[in-house]
């Protein structure tokens, strides 16, 4: 046997059942046929054999990101506010792409920071300023609440005596009661499933943006955590504007562009109940690519702690007496959970405050009474709020958590938002992560991509090991340094923990023989290095399904 591709003299960490080292890789076509020493694969090198000398440098298994919106990497099609540091930098930004792009009908955007606004959010005349003759609508970064100008207003019929639908809320000028420009939750869908989406063709472009940062970046694997059925009728929190998103990535799969997996959740809609998993179902059946399937649906039962839509136990510290309100009724949010997981689907749930996690908690419950464990591997993601007690409710029926490390950290955001809102003694033990490693839950790291733009593993690995900033030394800047964990641990849960997420396992997730040949050369040991420096290390190539997609240009300099 002649491989395709050798991978020789590196410190290759395969993250197999014994967390095995080697030397060497082989690979034909797109699957691994060896592992092992420098000297073992010399067997597999014959005169067309590729073999790159890895200098000692560390291999992983290609990342998985276990919960991110891919399909929303729309730069072509929409302003990106992201990492820009104020009002004035986003009226720039935003007066730029309409002053370009005179043709659309309706000007989006994505990415403005809460924490550089009050509470009532960004104001509607902040963006007549510089746009008045169009629709205008920015998703914030955490993709719970929209900025709109007058004229979506106007274009939508919104009016001072407009009601926010169940489970939203628009936010109103306290002088006249008029809409302030903000709208939360399902509000958004007052004006998102008004104005015109996003059309198919805009939608692959901005997943192949995607997939350029994610070859970048190391990730061959991708979990999109909204989907959105053809046609569907429901509510959309607000993704209306991405409503053929599923009709992209069919196309995209089918024309062989996809140069990464991608599994996926549908959207599900709390007024449209069971109703709707007929249409789910018959979904699912239309994707069978091996690059492109879903078996999973997505529930959100609260919204976000800085929105002041995260359900919560004990009231928020800046609005006593209110502890935010589920978006699904607990009774409804019991027969979907049973019906979905009869129907052997995953469930993929959206829970911030530790009263929202407990209600999805009962609901997997209820579920499990009803049809039996099995291996069904459901989710909960975000988990910022925790209740002690629901350690073990996750570990008992085998629900993974899905955290965002990249969110372990203080900062301004934690300052501004987290602290006012929560309080500092609750906003101090938000996003734990060493006590569900502790109490023996799966841990699938992601990003949740937009929200964090660039979306790289390294910055989530270097987040669960110091719970930091990069760059940060203070102590009293570490988030809940108790909850610090290895790197062994943060490299497993953005492979194979991913991978089994995923129902991959078999296929990727590790470099063992018969698996996808998905590796990532870094520049640095991250065993050998300090702690405080993972942030720093480079992606020098990336293989998916053994094609290199990604070589940083310096890598043998």
């Amino acid at each position: 046997i002649i491989a395709d591709l050798v991978l020789k003299n590196g410190f290759v960490y395969t993250v197999d059942k014994q967390r095995s080292q080697v030397e060497a890789i082989g690979i034909i076509e797109d699957k691994i046929i060896y592992t092992g020493s420098n000297s073992g694969v010399e067997t597999f090198i014959g005169p067309k054999t590729k073999v790159t000398d890895l200098d000692g440098r560390m291999v992983l298994p290609g990342f998985v990101e276990s919960h991110a919106h891919p399909t929303m990497a729309s730069q072509v099609a929409t302003v990106i506010l992201n990492n820009l540091p104020s009002l004035e930098a986003y009226q720039q930004a935003i007066k730029g792409f309409a002053s370009a792009n005179q043709d659309k009908k309706a000007i989006y955007g994505n990415g403005w920071d809460n924490s550089l606004f009050p509470p009532l959010g960004p104001r509607k005349e902040d963006l007549d300023a510089i746009i008045s003759d169009r629709p205008a609508s920015m998703m914030s970064e955490d993709c719970h609440a929209i900025w709109v100008n007058s004229k979506a207003l106007e274009v939508c019929g919104i009016t001072k005596n407009s009601p926010a639908p169940q489970g939203g809320k628009i936010e109103r000028d306290p002088e006249t009661g008029e809409p302030s420009g903000t709208f939360r939750e399902d509000a958004m869908d007052l004006i998102h499933n008004a104005l015109p989406p996003l059309t198919v063709e805009e939608i692959k472009a901005g997943m192949h943006t995607y997939m350029d940062i994610a070859a970048k970046e190391g990730i061959t694997t991708v979990h999109d955590a909204m989907l959105i059925v053809p046609g569907h009728k429901g509510s959309l929190l607000g993704l209306g504007w991405y409503r053929e998103n599923t009709v992209a990535l069919g196309q995209l799969a089918e024309e062989e562009q996809l140069t990464l997996r991608v599994r996926a959740s549908f959207h599900t809609s709390p007024e449209l109940g069971v109703s709707q998993i007929p249409d789910i179902l018959a979904e699912c059946k239309k994707h069978k690519n091996p690059l492109f399937k879903i078996r999973s649906a997505k529930i959100f039962i609260d919204g976000v702690v800085e929105g002041s839509t995260a359900f919560l136990f004990e009231p928020y510290a800046h609005k006593p007496g209110f502890s935010g309100e589920p978006i699904w009724d607990p009774v409804d949010l019991n027969l979907m959970f049973k019906a979905l997981d009869r129907e052997k689907l995953q469930i993929h749930v959206h829970a911030i405050g530790d009263a929202g996690i407990s209600m999805a908690l009962d609901a997997y419950e209820c579920a499990i009474k009803a049809n039996g464990m099995r291996d069904a591997r459901h989710q909960v993601t975000h988990l910022q709020v925790l209740a002690p007690g629901d350690y073990k409710r996750f570990a008992d029926m085998d629900i993974l958590g899905v955290p965002q490390p990249m969110w372990f950290k203080k900062g301004d955001y934690f300052e501004e938002l987290e602290v006012p809102y929560l309080g500092r003694e609750r906003a101090e033990k938000e996003y734990p992560m060493r006590s569900f490693i502790d109490a023996g839950i799966t841990m699938a790291s992601a990003s949740d991509f937009p929200v964090n733009v660039p979306c790289p593993p390294m910055l989530g690995i270097h987040g669960g090991v110091n719970r930091c900033e990069p760059g940060v030394h203070d102590p009293n800047a570490i988030l809940g340094p108790e909850e610090r964990v290895g790197v062994e641990e943060m490299i497993a849960s953005y492979t194979i923990n991913g991978a089994y997420a995923n129902f991959l396992e078999d296929e990727t997730g590790s470099l063992e023989v018969g698996k996808k040949a998905d590796i990532v050369v870094l520049d640095k040991n991250l065993f050998e290095i300090d702690p405080s420096e993972i942030s720093k290390t480079k992606v020098l190539m990336t293989i998916f399904n053994g094609k290199e997609i990604f070589r940083d240009v310096t890598m043998f300099e």
